[in-house]
Protein backbone atom coordinates (compact mmCIF):
# COMPACT_ATOMS: atom_id res chain seq x y z
CA UNK A 1 0.00 0.00 0.00
CA UNK A 2 1.12 3.51 -0.84
CA UNK A 3 2.27 6.21 1.35
CA UNK A 4 0.38 9.06 0.34
CA UNK A 5 2.50 12.68 1.35
CA UNK A 6 0.62 16.10 0.76
CA UNK A 7 2.80 19.17 -0.07
CA UNK A 8 1.27 22.30 1.85
CA UNK A 9 1.57 25.58 2.66
CA UNK A 10 -1.46 28.44 2.20
CA UNK A 11 1.34 30.91 1.21
CA UNK A 12 2.24 31.28 -2.53
CA UNK A 13 5.81 30.82 -3.68
CA UNK A 14 7.53 28.76 -1.06
CA UNK A 15 8.30 26.29 -3.20
CA UNK A 16 5.56 23.87 -3.13
CA UNK A 17 5.24 22.79 -6.65
CA UNK A 18 9.18 22.63 -7.08
CA UNK A 19 9.31 20.38 -4.12
CA UNK A 20 6.12 18.33 -5.79
CA UNK A 21 7.55 17.91 -8.85
CA UNK A 22 10.72 16.95 -8.29
CA UNK A 23 10.34 15.12 -4.88
CA UNK A 24 8.15 13.29 -7.10
CA UNK A 25 10.72 12.29 -10.00
CA UNK A 26 13.54 11.74 -7.84
CA UNK A 27 11.76 9.13 -6.20
CA UNK A 28 10.96 7.13 -9.91
CA UNK A 29 14.33 7.63 -10.50
CA UNK A 30 14.74 5.49 -7.13
CA UNK A 31 12.31 3.26 -9.07
CA UNK A 32 9.33 3.53 -6.56
CA UNK A 33 6.30 3.50 -8.21
CA UNK A 34 5.26 6.92 -7.45
CA UNK A 35 1.62 9.02 -8.63
CA UNK A 36 1.62 13.04 -8.57
CA UNK A 37 -2.22 14.19 -8.31
CA UNK A 38 -1.69 17.73 -8.91
CA UNK A 39 -4.77 19.24 -7.22
CA UNK A 40 -3.97 23.05 -7.64
CA UNK A 41 -6.18 24.87 -10.45
CA UNK A 42 -2.85 26.40 -11.41
CA UNK A 43 -1.66 23.24 -12.64
CA UNK A 44 1.65 23.74 -12.67
CA UNK A 45 2.71 19.92 -11.35
CA UNK A 46 1.30 19.12 -15.05
CA UNK A 47 3.00 21.48 -17.10
CA UNK A 48 6.33 20.38 -14.86
CA UNK A 49 6.28 17.44 -15.58
CA UNK A 50 5.44 17.72 -19.42
CA UNK A 51 1.53 17.18 -19.51
CA UNK A 52 -0.55 18.78 -21.93
CA UNK A 53 -3.47 19.57 -19.72
CA UNK A 54 -5.47 20.82 -22.60
CA UNK A 55 -4.90 17.56 -24.29
CA UNK A 56 -5.70 15.46 -20.57
CA UNK A 57 -8.33 12.74 -21.56
CA UNK A 58 -9.51 13.58 -17.60
CA UNK A 59 -8.13 15.59 -14.99
CA UNK A 60 -8.88 15.49 -11.30
CA UNK A 61 -11.87 18.21 -11.74
CA UNK A 62 -13.63 15.14 -13.55
CA UNK A 63 -12.49 12.78 -10.62
CA UNK A 64 -13.59 14.96 -7.17
CA UNK A 65 -16.97 16.39 -9.32
CA UNK A 66 -18.06 14.16 -11.49
CA UNK A 67 -16.76 11.32 -9.58
CA UNK A 68 -14.90 9.45 -12.48
CA UNK A 69 -12.73 7.08 -11.55
CA UNK A 70 -9.18 7.87 -10.99
CA UNK A 71 -7.70 5.14 -12.75
CA UNK A 72 -8.82 6.53 -15.91
CA UNK A 73 -6.94 10.09 -15.33
CA UNK A 74 -3.53 8.36 -14.60
CA UNK A 75 -1.12 9.46 -17.12
CA UNK A 76 2.40 8.41 -18.21
CA UNK A 77 5.48 10.99 -17.92
CA UNK A 78 9.18 11.14 -19.37
CA UNK A 79 9.76 8.67 -16.33
CA UNK A 80 8.78 5.43 -16.12
CA UNK A 81 8.23 5.30 -12.56
CA UNK A 82 6.32 8.31 -12.53
CA UNK A 83 2.56 9.18 -13.44
CA UNK A 84 0.14 11.81 -12.75
CA UNK A 85 -3.18 12.51 -12.75
CA UNK A 86 -3.55 16.45 -14.13
CA UNK A 87 -4.88 19.19 -12.55
CA UNK A 88 -7.62 21.42 -14.59
CA UNK A 89 -8.59 25.72 -14.24
CA UNK A 90 -12.05 24.11 -13.47
CA UNK A 91 -10.79 23.42 -10.39
CA UNK A 92 -11.15 27.42 -9.41
CA UNK A 93 -14.76 26.46 -9.05
CA UNK A 94 -14.70 23.26 -7.62
CA UNK A 95 -14.82 23.84 -3.70
CA UNK A 96 -17.82 25.52 -5.04
CA UNK A 97 -19.29 22.85 -6.27
CA UNK A 98 -18.29 20.49 -3.30
CA UNK A 99 -20.25 22.48 -0.85
CA UNK A 100 -23.86 20.62 -0.88
CA UNK A 101 -21.55 17.30 -1.81
CA UNK A 102 -21.84 14.58 1.52
CA UNK A 103 -18.43 13.84 3.17
CA UNK A 104 -17.22 16.63 0.85
CA UNK A 105 -13.84 16.55 2.64
CA UNK A 106 -13.23 13.08 1.72
CA UNK A 107 -13.97 12.72 -1.82
CA UNK A 108 -10.05 13.01 -2.50
CA UNK A 109 -10.00 10.12 -0.07
CA UNK A 110 -12.24 7.49 -1.70
CA UNK A 111 -11.30 8.52 -5.29
CA UNK A 112 -7.12 7.41 -4.38
CA UNK A 113 -8.41 4.32 -2.91
CA UNK A 114 -8.55 2.01 -5.89
CA UNK A 115 -5.00 3.82 -6.69
CA UNK A 116 -3.28 2.89 -3.33
CA UNK A 117 -1.97 -0.85 -4.31
CA UNK A 118 -0.30 0.49 -7.52
CA UNK A 119 2.17 2.64 -5.95
CA UNK A 120 4.93 3.06 -3.28
CA UNK A 121 3.92 6.54 -3.31
CA UNK A 122 1.55 9.34 -4.37
CA UNK A 123 2.49 13.19 -3.80
CA UNK A 124 -0.63 15.28 -3.27
CA UNK A 125 0.36 19.10 -4.93
CA UNK A 126 -1.80 21.13 -2.73
CA UNK A 127 -3.32 24.48 -3.99
CA UNK A 128 -1.80 28.24 -1.70
CA UNK A 129 -4.89 28.08 0.07
CA UNK A 130 -6.76 26.36 3.25
CA UNK A 131 -9.72 25.90 1.18
CA UNK A 132 -11.52 22.28 0.37
CA UNK A 133 -9.23 21.25 -1.86
CA UNK A 134 -6.40 21.63 0.86
CA UNK A 135 -8.83 19.90 3.13
CA UNK A 136 -9.50 17.10 0.81
CA UNK A 137 -5.51 16.25 0.72
CA UNK A 138 -4.94 16.30 3.98
CA UNK A 139 -7.84 14.09 4.63
CA UNK A 140 -6.76 11.43 2.08
CA UNK A 141 -2.62 11.99 3.37
CA UNK A 142 -0.71 9.96 5.68
CA UNK A 143 1.65 12.57 6.04
CA UNK A 144 2.09 16.50 5.06
CA UNK A 145 5.55 18.13 3.74
CA UNK A 146 5.41 21.63 4.30
CA UNK A 147 7.54 23.55 2.56
CA UNK A 148 9.09 27.38 3.72
CA UNK A 149 11.10 29.39 2.36
CA UNK A 150 14.49 30.97 3.77
CA UNK A 151 13.22 34.48 3.51
CA UNK A 152 11.26 37.46 5.62
CA UNK A 153 8.10 36.64 7.21
CA UNK A 154 8.86 32.75 6.71
CA UNK A 155 6.80 31.88 9.62
CA UNK A 156 4.16 34.21 8.39
CA UNK A 157 0.31 32.04 8.50
CA UNK A 158 2.12 29.13 9.92
CA UNK A 159 0.16 28.79 12.43
CA UNK A 160 -3.22 29.12 10.02
CA UNK A 161 -2.05 25.77 8.66
CA UNK A 162 -0.91 23.94 11.81
CA UNK A 163 -3.89 24.52 13.36
CA UNK A 164 -5.86 23.22 10.18
CA UNK A 165 -3.58 20.44 10.34
CA UNK A 166 -4.67 19.87 14.04
CA UNK A 167 -8.79 20.34 12.86
CA UNK A 168 -8.05 17.67 10.57
CA UNK A 169 -6.49 15.17 12.69
CA UNK A 170 -9.53 15.79 15.72
CA UNK A 171 -12.33 15.28 12.87
CA UNK A 172 -11.05 14.04 9.46
CA UNK A 173 -7.70 11.76 9.65
CA UNK A 174 -6.40 11.01 13.35
CA UNK A 175 -3.37 9.58 11.25
CA UNK A 176 -2.44 12.73 9.87
CA UNK A 177 1.28 12.75 10.20
CA UNK A 178 3.93 15.60 9.42
CA UNK A 179 6.23 14.45 7.42
CA UNK A 180 8.56 17.36 8.34
CA UNK A 181 9.39 20.83 7.15
CA UNK A 182 11.67 21.50 4.29
CA UNK A 183 13.72 24.78 4.25
CA UNK A 184 13.61 26.07 0.52
CA UNK A 185 15.20 28.32 -1.50
CA UNK A 186 18.67 28.87 0.98
CA UNK A 187 21.18 31.24 -0.18
CA UNK A 188 24.13 30.23 1.34
CA UNK A 189 25.40 33.73 0.59
CA UNK A 190 23.47 35.31 2.89
CA UNK A 191 23.27 35.73 6.45
CA UNK A 192 19.33 35.54 6.54
CA UNK A 193 18.80 32.62 5.00
CA UNK A 194 20.98 30.97 8.07
CA UNK A 195 19.21 33.14 10.37
CA UNK A 196 15.64 31.79 9.12
CA UNK A 197 16.64 28.45 8.88
CA UNK A 198 17.61 28.33 12.70
CA UNK A 199 14.29 30.31 13.61
CA UNK A 200 12.27 27.57 11.67
CA UNK A 201 14.64 24.35 13.54
CA UNK A 202 14.12 26.60 16.53
CA UNK A 203 10.16 26.22 15.99
CA UNK A 204 9.90 22.88 14.69
CA UNK A 205 12.99 20.76 15.92
CA UNK A 206 13.28 17.48 14.57
CA UNK A 207 11.10 17.91 12.31
CA UNK A 208 12.95 20.15 9.85
CA UNK A 209 14.41 17.85 7.12
CA UNK A 210 18.25 17.60 7.24
CA UNK A 211 18.28 18.28 3.24
CA UNK A 212 17.97 21.72 2.00
CA UNK A 213 17.26 22.98 -0.88
CA UNK A 214 19.60 25.81 -2.41
CA UNK A 215 18.59 28.49 -4.67
CA UNK A 216 19.21 26.90 -8.29
CA UNK A 217 19.64 28.47 -11.63
CA UNK A 218 19.03 24.86 -13.09
CA UNK A 219 15.89 24.40 -10.64
CA UNK A 220 14.26 27.68 -11.73
CA UNK A 221 14.89 26.61 -15.57
CA UNK A 222 13.40 23.35 -15.82
CA UNK A 223 10.08 24.06 -15.48
CA UNK A 224 9.68 26.30 -18.73
CA UNK A 225 11.02 23.34 -20.44
CA UNK A 226 8.54 21.01 -18.97
CA UNK A 227 10.95 18.77 -17.39
CA UNK A 228 11.86 17.99 -13.59
CA UNK A 229 15.30 19.40 -12.91
CA UNK A 230 16.62 15.40 -12.65
CA UNK A 231 15.94 15.28 -16.15
CA UNK A 232 16.92 19.12 -17.37
CA UNK A 233 20.29 18.78 -15.32
CA UNK A 234 21.16 15.39 -13.69
CA UNK A 235 24.51 17.03 -12.31
CA UNK A 236 22.49 20.18 -10.28
CA UNK A 237 22.54 20.98 -7.31
CA UNK A 238 19.17 21.33 -6.98
CA UNK A 239 18.97 17.46 -8.68
CA UNK A 240 21.02 16.17 -5.55
CA UNK A 241 19.28 18.37 -3.29
CA UNK A 242 15.67 16.42 -4.00
CA UNK A 243 17.42 13.05 -4.65
CA UNK A 244 18.59 13.80 -0.40
CA UNK A 245 15.26 14.44 0.28
CA UNK A 246 13.52 11.52 -1.53
CA UNK A 247 16.45 9.18 0.24
CA UNK A 248 15.26 10.89 3.31
CA UNK A 249 11.79 10.25 3.20
CA UNK A 250 12.53 6.76 2.09
CA UNK A 251 15.03 5.69 4.36
CA UNK A 252 14.54 7.85 7.32
CA UNK A 253 16.44 10.64 9.24
CA UNK A 254 18.53 8.14 11.13
CA UNK A 255 19.86 5.93 8.65
CA UNK A 256 20.18 9.26 5.83
CA UNK A 257 22.50 10.54 8.33
CA UNK A 258 24.59 7.49 8.43
CA UNK A 259 24.59 6.75 4.81
CA UNK A 260 25.42 10.65 4.05
CA UNK A 261 28.08 10.47 6.00
CA UNK A 262 29.37 7.19 4.49
CA UNK A 263 29.17 8.65 1.65
CA UNK A 264 30.25 11.69 1.77
CA UNK A 265 34.09 13.48 2.49
CA UNK A 266 34.57 15.61 5.04
CA UNK A 267 33.66 19.26 4.33
CA UNK A 268 35.80 21.96 4.46
CA UNK A 269 35.35 25.06 6.33
CA UNK A 270 33.93 27.89 4.55
CA UNK A 271 36.02 30.85 6.13
CA UNK A 272 34.63 33.45 3.71
CA UNK A 273 32.35 36.24 5.32
CA UNK A 274 28.56 36.06 4.10
CA UNK A 275 27.49 38.74 1.66
CA UNK A 276 24.53 41.08 2.42
CA UNK A 277 22.07 41.75 -0.74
Amino acid sequence: MSKIIAVANQKGGVGKTTTSVNLAASLAVAEYKTLLVDIDPQANSSSGVGVDVSEAPLTIYEVLIDRRPASEGVQPTMLPFLEIIASHINLVGAEIELIDTPQREFVLKQALGELRDRYDYIVIDCPPSLGLLTLNSLTASDSVLIPVQCEYYALEGLGKLLNTINIVRQHLNPQLDIEGVLLTMYDTRLRLSKQVAEEVRNYFGDKVFDTIISRNVRLSEAPSFGKPVILYDALSVGTQNYIDLAQEITQGKDAFRRSRAESRPPQTVDTTEDTEQ
